[in-house]
């Protein structure tokens, strides 16, 4: 089985190659660069690379979101093209599912987050034990609330992603319980994982056509929330 994993969610652009349990090659790149720029010369790079035929691939992993409006809409229209050309099925991989996968093995919560602004943030709960568990399905929450989540539920945290750095403050001061922050080479996310995820699926059949996919954004972009709010502000002036 060989699978292209897609992810450009955030400021990180990321491409990987997966077949058979090995990740064969993985381009990411964590830089103030559009992913337009960036994700289909690492594509035909990594191609180059390892010497294969992108026709030879089963299918396409690419992160579903949450995330970066612009950087989920770069990646589904990248994935889409690709599987259009070449008439292969895609694989909806949702962004923190495939970001707790990182963390493959790891004891306690696993939960990553992401700055979606306004004290906001993008998150999930795991759990690695035997297999991957998801604890609390991905959503888009107020950061204090997510903290007294993890307190109450009593277990050590692992927490990784973007929104690490934008709340590290705010979790020293409030959590509980102990935790811990994820290394800098599995703290962001990452194609190969993406792409791994996204075999467990295939082989239980989770696909979709290239016309069928589109991103889960969670939340409305904050120009259709701006545009609401005007609206709301004219119709009772």
């Amino acid at each position: 089985m060989r699978i292209l994993g897609i992810e450009s969610s955030s400021l990180v652009a990321s491409a990987a190659i997966y077949e058979d349990g090995i990740t064969m090659a993985e381009y990411t790149v964590d830089f103030k660069m559009t992913h337009s720029q960036t994700l289909l010369p690492m594509i035909d790079e990594m191609v180059k690379l390892v010497g294969i035929d992108l026709n030879t691939i089963d299918a396409i992993a690419v992160s579903g979101g949450p995330g970066s409006f612009t950087g989920l809409r770069i990646g589904s229209a990248t994935a889409k093209g690709l599987g259009l050309a070449l008439n292969k099925p895609l694989i909806h991989v949702p962004t923190l599912d495939a970001t707790a996968y990182n963390l493959f093995g790891a004891s306690g919560l696993i939960c990553p987050i992401m700055d979606a602004r306004r004290n906001q943030v993008y998150t999930g709960i795991y759990r690695f034990e035997k297999k991957f568990e998801t604890v609390m399905d991905q959503d888009a929450m107020d950061m204090g609330e997510l903290i007294e989540k993890l307190n109450a539920m009593g277990e050590r945290v692992i927490f990784l992603g973007d929104g690490v750095p934008v709340y590290e403050k705010q979790i020293a001061e409030k959590m509980t319980v102990p935790y811990d922050l994820a290394p800098a080479h599995v703290n962001r996310q990452r194609a190969a994982s993406v792409a791994a995820l996204g075999a467990v699926y295939f082989a239980e059949g989770k696909m979709e056509t290239a016309m069928e996919h589109k991103p889960d954004y969670l939340r409305k972009s904050q120009a259709e929330r701006e545009r609401e709010e005007r609206e709301e502000k004219e119709k009772n002036a």
